[in-house]
């Protein structure tokens, strides 16, 4: 993952442009960032009054969580399910989750089961007496 860019650099893009007169495409491109970097840098100082760049990463809480949980739960153990099919009931009950989320959810309750065939296993073939000699 890459690192943000430096404090450092970011001020020197903006008072080059705040204090300088530059234009923001002229600081892009004697700092050598993107343009959009160097736009988006004196937006977001003059907006928040700050250059310090946004999180990067972290922990994400899980969707389906209190009621939806335990309700998945329970609706996963009554009978047959597909996860197309709970990502469905789920958006109906007024959480929008998307089949990854399900996917995780289920797995990590282990709540799947392996799909089994139901027909009965082959049986082997009769051999024929005639002609029983070998040679």
């Amino acid at each position: 993952m890459s690192k943000p860019y430096s404090m450092d650099l970011r001020e020197r893009v903006v008072r080059a442009v705040e204090q300088e007169g530059l234009s923001r495409r002229q600081a892009a491109e004697r700092f050598g960032i993107g343009i959009s970097t160097a736009i988006n840098w004196v937006t977001r100082q003059r907006e928040k009054g700050s250059l310090e760049p946004d999180q990067i990463g972290g922990y994400k809480p899980r969707k389906i969580a209190g009621a939806h949980h335990d309700w998945l739960v329970q609706r996963c153990r009554e009978g047959e399910f597909t996860l197309r099919g709970l990502v469905v009931e789920l958006a109906e009950r007024g959480l929008k989750v998307d089949y990854h989320s399900v996917w995780d959810f289920v797995h990590a309750e282990k709540l799947s089961h392996k799909k089994r065939h139901r027909s009965p296993p082959s049986k082997p073939a009769r051999m024929s007496r005639e002609g029983g000699g070998n040679g």
